[in-house]
């Protein structure tokens, strides 16, 4: 599985030497491992029970600091110093811009003190205790401040505990990773490079992984370690920050802070200030674009949280420039994925503990997962990014009055804001490896039947192969090792839990066992076919009809206006090329003729007018046809599943005021009409009731105005929604039922004209009377509930079924805010 584009060497690490050898896990001969030779960092470490000497020289190297052991001479700003830590505190306390905050918030305490009487201006001495008061209040958020900072900042204090760290983390690590850590040497020897180039000018390298796993830091950080650079300083969620591992990974790097702010001012500056130090004093970072780790194997949309924290230090002037480096990590199977089947099931995430990390530290000893595969992007100028992106905008025609070169202007900062976030979930894709239990698990989740032949299994992974090169996407390549060897080797590592295989048989004959959790695996792909399976999707609404050829052929406007609803309706799911619609779909038209999927029909100036399937497709069996089907499938009928949920969002028959529906508990709500749909056959894929994908669909939905979002200021009281009026379906007055009708029944019935047809089914039929009636009832139970009195269960406020004024003028905003920000966009909406 390797070619021209494949070809370049991992790299190998012995010693004190960095070399090269052949690409891919290559079984070290018993040679190899005679007495005298280090192991290499990309392979598993000496055992005391198989290899005790060798064990113990090589804990007597760490612990001596011998060679590149020692971590000197990093490629970076110094760290890992007695003082490091009150260095960096000195820092951020002294920053100009959070001085200004406390004294500006102590002015405001101040002044409303002042209002309520509490210093009395008639006094004589007024003035003084006005100053005195004053003084004792910034003396007071200087100490608040710096326990917060004390709290989140990295600890880069001793050599000797990064080295232990080091040696202990390699352990654990590559015992589960039993072949070890990949990289390009190509890539890497381009990253020292750059940081080379970026110490001498002392900016800091960002670096911006993907998140899939909890390894995602710590093999970077490995990496960083191996190769001599400065490690980053990582961003993580304070749930991490337990007692015993917070204290070690803070140690080790980890800078901790809140998964909401909220309005506290003077927490948001102290973060400020700390990534202002840091990229003033050229020191690495590393956050995660997705923010949380991605459930779905899928790349997730970007969180702006830390990156506008970052392009805030940079447009204010505080900071020069800095290096972007966005980083892929794939895996031949990520060893969270049976606790997020759960999670996307709707069972609630468990809290971080001690107990639970030591004893999920102690089962990965035990596991066989393959190996772990690290790609870095090309790194680029953020300075330079800003600056290429301003000069575009501002040269671009446009109806708006925008003045695109004031950096200060607020949907200015937002469009930089998102697409440097889309950049770089883009330049992950595009050096993303695809491991081979992707390429089995994508097969198996997109072959009619029940299981696939070894022959046929061997046939279509390596068609598969063959696609993804062409669509420039990186296969993960194994040195000279025969495509069925590699398979065998995919199917040992996803394990019998996840793929079955029958014996006895004419041949052995494979079927995924755990069909969601095997969806994680597939999901990496999608990426690379999106454009593919939108348009097969959007010709599925003829080809489902049957008949013959003629029938099932749709019109070039009927196809563009199709793909135009999809991909608006997917753009929180998928990323997308940044050259257009029109651009994008004819080149894919193109390679789908080309490929023979296809056959497209024109006019005599060459403009396109028809598209269908091609005859050797029909006579093939449709099968790549249906691969972009099955892979978009789930996905569609998740959007759907949502859209039919909404209708049960409409108000009972006489209620005249507004009721509000805790948005948690409308998501499980969602979730548990689909897993009833799919026991009752009108739901193809379990899979479409994951919780993500419903709550990227609730997103969608909301920011196209269908339904309504309240988040209060109070933190007790959870988000709430309602189905906007404008799309609320109307009730029989005689019933009371929900009327199959209207604006958001159409919107749900052009969502199921590209759904997948069952075989106990019949959707509009279906869908009007039984499926309705259903969400109706789960609806009902939601109002009823909505306006059941709290029961004030741990402390937590219920969330009121009516909104306050307060709520109601946010509301009101918002709603405006939200059709302004539409028409600024000027994208394709639903």
């Amino acid at each position: 599985m390797t070619d021209g584009r494949d070809s370049a060497p991992d790299l190998q690490i012995l010693g004190d030497q960095i070399t090269f050898q052949p690409s891919g896990f290559v079984e070290p001969s018993k040679t190899a491992r005679g007495e005298g030779r280090e192991e290499a960092l990309m392979k598993n470490m000496a055992r005391f029970r198989s290899e005790p000497l060798q064990f113990l020289r090589e804990v007597s190297l760490y612990i001596s600091g011998t060679g590149w052991r020692a971590y000197d001479d990093v490629v970076g700003q110094p760290i890992f110093y007695s003082g490091f830590s009150e260095h960096i505190k000195s820092e951020i306390m002294s920053a100009t811009l959070l001085q200004s905050k406390i004294s500006q918030l102590a002015d405001m305490r101040v002044a409303v003190e002042e209002k309520e009487g509490l210093l009395n201006k008639q006094e004589k001495d007024f003035q003084a205790k006005r100053a005195q008061r004053r003084a004792v209040l910034i003396q007071s958020l200087q100490e608040v401040a710096e326990n917060l900072t004390d709290n989140m900042i990295c600890k880069f204090e001793s050599k000797t505990f990064i080295r232990g760290a080091y040696y202990l983390v390699t352990q654990l690590l590559l015992r589960a990773y039993h072949q070890g850590i990949h990289v390009s040497s190509e890539e890497v020897l381009r990253l020292r490079s750059v940081a080379e180039e970026a110490a001498r000018k002392k900016q800091s390298i960002i670096f911006l992984p993907c998140h899939r796993s909890h390894v995602d830091y710590v093999s970077l950080q490995l990496l960083c370690y191996r190769l001599g650079l400065a490690l980053p300083v990582v961003v993580a969620g304070d749930n991490l920050n337990f007692p015993v591992v917070g204290s070690f990974l803070q140690h080790a790097g980890a800078m901790y802070i809140r998964r909401s702010f909220g309005d506290d001012q003077l927490y948001t500056t102290v973060v400020q200030a700390y990534i202002d130090v840091l990229l003033q004093g050229g020191y690495n970072l590393e956050c995660f674009i997705e923010g949380g780790r991605s459930r779905t194997g899928k790349l997730l949309p970007p969180k702006f949280g830390i990156l506008s924290f970052v392009l805030d230090s940079l447009l204010s002037g505080r900071v020069e420039d800095a290096v972007i480096c966005p980083v892929s990590t794939q895996y031949d199977k990520v060893v969270e994925t049976e606790g997020y089947v759960t999670e996307l099931l709707g069972v609630p995430k468990k809290k971080e503990n001690l107990a639970d990390f030591l004893s999920g530290g102690s089962s990965v000893l035990s596991l066989r997962l393959g190996r772990v595969d690290v790609r870095f992007h090309e790194p680029w100028s953020l300075r330079g990014f800003v600056d290429d992106q301003l000069t575009r905008l501002s040269k671009a025609p446009s109806a708006l009055n925008i003045d695109w070169r004031d950096t200060k202007n607020a949907f200015v900062r937002q469009k930089l804001l998102r697409t440097l976030g889309y950049k770089v979930l883009s330049d992950i894709n595009d050096v993303s490896v695809v491991m081979p239990t992707a390429l089995i698990g994508t097969v198996l989740l997109t072959l009619r039947g029940r299981g696939v032949g070894r022959t046929e299994l061997v046939r279509r992974v390596e068609w598969l192969t063959d696609r993804v090169r062409a669509k420039g996407g990186r296969v993960a390549h194994f040195g000279n090792a025969p495509l069925s060897d590699v398979i065998e080797r995919g199917l040992d590592v996803l394990g019998k839990d996840l793929v079955g295989v029958v014996e006895g048989l004419a041949e052995p004959t494979y079927y995924a066992v755990d069909r969601f959790q095997l969806s994680f695996y597939r999901n990496m792909t999608i990426h690379l076919f999106i454009s593919e399976a939108l348009i097969a999707a959007a010709l599925y609404t003829r080809v489902k009809r049957g008949g013959g050829p003629s029938i099932q052929d749709i019109p070039y406007k009927d196809l563009h206006d199709q793909v135009l609803f999809l991909s608006s309706l997917f753009r929180g799911e998928f990323i997308y090329s940044g050259e257009g619609l029109a651009v994008n779909l004819e080149r894919t038209l193109a390679g789908l003729e080309a490929d023979n999927v296809i056959h497209i029909e024109k006019d005599e100036e060459g403009n396109i007018t028809k598209v269908g399937l091609s005859d050797a497709e029909r006579a093939a069996g449709r099968e790549n046809y249906d691969f972009y089907c099955f892979l978009i499938w789930p996905f569609i009928e998740a959007s759907w599943l949502a859209a039919v949920s909404l209708m049960g969002l409409t108000p009972p028959l006489g209620q005249t005021d507004d009721i509000w529906i805790q948005v948690s508990k409308a998501h499980t709500s969602a979730q548990l009409l689909g897993k009833t749909l799919y026991h009752q056959g009108d739901l193809s894929y379990f899979e479409a009731v994951n919780k993500e994908t419903l709550k990227n669909s609730y997103q969608r939905f909301e920011e196209e105005g269908i339904i309504q979002t309240v988040r209060s200021r109070d933190p007790r009281i959870p988000p709430r929604l309602r189905l906007s009026p404008d799309w609320r379906p109307s009730r029989d007055d005689a019933t009371g039922g929900l009327v199959a009708s209207g604006r958001l029944w159409d919107f749900t019935e052009k969502i199921a004209s590209s759904r997948r047809e069952g075989k106990n089914r019949r959707d509009g039929a279906t869908v009007s009377t039984r499926v309705v009636k259903l969400t109706d009832e789960l609806g009902r139970k939601l109002f009823e509930d909505a306006v059941r009195p709290d029961d004030g269960k741990k402390g937590k406020k219920g969330a009121p079924p009516r909104l306050s004024e307060e709520e109601a003028l946010s509301l009101d905003r918002s709603v405006r805010e939200q059709k302004r920000r539409r028409r600024l966009e000027n994208r394709a909406h639903l």
